[in-house]
């Protein structure tokens, strides 16, 4: 198919609609807002002569005439993206890589690190994007690059597991001296506060401690955000699950029943298009080396 001459721009909002399905997702993987994007959705369909998209109950879907402008535009992206690795690798990196993380990955472990990669290309911007949610999607061009908490079952995805990690029971001493050391598991089921994520709001089947600790245990202090868990918990108001890397981190926690070590795993995850761009790959062997060299904080 050829492509009628258009700002480039307006192809990319079109591609990202395409993808995501949603003029919001859209907006949130070009780094724009709905408004903007639906406007470049509207020149190219004037520019074009026909509509590419029918507004559906759940967004945007598209009609013949986009499906085949799909498969031209996402041609033209490959070769936008071999034409970047060409520069990124004659030039150093440059450009915008653009992480998306667990939030206590991104915030704990992460982040204290990310400048010494910055300061290597300083051409270079980088987003860290931690998230209480789901990570934003690397198929729908949401992020570069997600570290999530599973492999993904499908999208135009390549994943490697990153790092195997700890988790475990924590509290203050002057939470424990008040209510008592447990001294089994089946001890938290009385007498005890337990801090935890809410059940309806969790994004990840390996989110679900409780259970896998004892039969029926319940969190009556609750968040959806892990960093929150760590303040309630340093607050001396009760027990909770946290990954080590986190609670070494802090000395007013101590370890709650030793013998309660959960285990999980950290994904790297991008699409497949890009992932022998230098900036991907860079990155990618900068964080298993980082991931490596702090192994005893992840999985002491």
């Amino acid at each position: 198919m050829s492509i009628p001459t258009a700002d480039w721009s307006d192809y990319q909002a079109f591609l990202a609609i395409a993808r995501g399905g949603q003029l919001s997702r859209a907006a949130r993987s070009l780094g724009m807002n709905p408004t903007t994007v639906g406007r470049r959705l509207r020149k190219l369909e004037a520019a074009l002569g026909t509509t590419l998209f029918e507004q559906t109950r759940t967004g945007q879907a598209l009609t013949e005439a986009g499906e085949n402008l799909l498969m031209a535009v996402e041609s033209m992206d490959r070769a936008a993206a071999r034409i970047a690795t060409t520069a990124e690798e004659g030039e150093g990196l440059s450009g915008t890589l653009r992480i998306s993380t667990t939030e206590g990955f991104g915030i704990w472990f992460l982040s204290p690190h990310l400048q010494r990669f910055q300061a290597k290309h300083p051409r270079l911007g980088i987003d860290l994007v931690p998230s209480t949610g789901e990570t934003l999607n690397p198929s729908r061009r949401e992020a570069d690059v997600a570290i999530a908490l599973a492999r993904p079952r499908k999208g135009p995805l390549v994943a490697h597991k990153l790092a195997n990690y700890q988790l475990g029971l924590y509290a203050t001493k002057s939470y424990l001296e008040a209510h008592g050391t447990p001294r089994r598991a089946a001890d938290l089921i009385k007498g005890h506060t337990l801090v935890g994520y809410i059940p309806d709001m969790l994004h990840a089947p390996e989110l679900r401690y409780l259970d896998e600790i004892h039969p029926g245990l319940k969190a009556t202090l609750r968040s959806p955000s892990v960093t929150a868990q760590h303040s309630f918990v340093a607050a001396g108001a009760g027990i909770g699950v946290l990954p080590t890397f986190m609670a070494r981190a802090d000395p007013r926690i101590v370890n709650v029943l030793r013998e309660v070590r959960l285990m999980r795993a950290f994904w790297f995850v991008t699409h497949e298009d890009i992932r022998s761009l230098p900036r991907i790959t860079e990155f990618r062997q900068w964080l298993d080396e980082i991931v490596h060299a702090r192994e005893d904080v992840l999985t002491p």
